[in-house]
């Protein structure tokens, strides 16, 4: 799915155009960096939240030549999904 697609479901879903979902989602985004910046968490509704995690520097290996590579060490985004979502998606017996 594209960006376009995604943001023509959501408008057609919200009954809205498409130019203000693509509004709500600068929005979001714009909220969700400030947020994120400043208390390192942000909840994200029904779907879980996202924090920030600090990765140590590690040793990796370069797939084509073999080599150790030195990965630095970085703060990453974590999205963690609520028990809803992860519920959804990991029924017993599904196959």
């Amino acid at each position: 799915m594209t960006q376009a697609q995604f943001f023509t479901e959501v408008a057609e879903k919200a009954q809205i155009s498409k130019a203000q979902v693509r509004e709500v989602f600068a929005g979001v985004e714009e909220v969700i960096s400030k947020k994120l910046k400043a208390e390192g968490k942000i909840p994200l509704g029904g779907l879980g939240y996202a924090k920030l995690v600090d990765r140590k520097a590690r040793m990796g290996r370069n797939p084509q030549t073999g080599e150790p590579v030195k990965i630095p060490a970085k703060t990453v985004i974590k999205l963690m999904p609520s028990k809803v979502m992860k519920d959804t998606f990991n029924k017993k017996g599904k196959k």
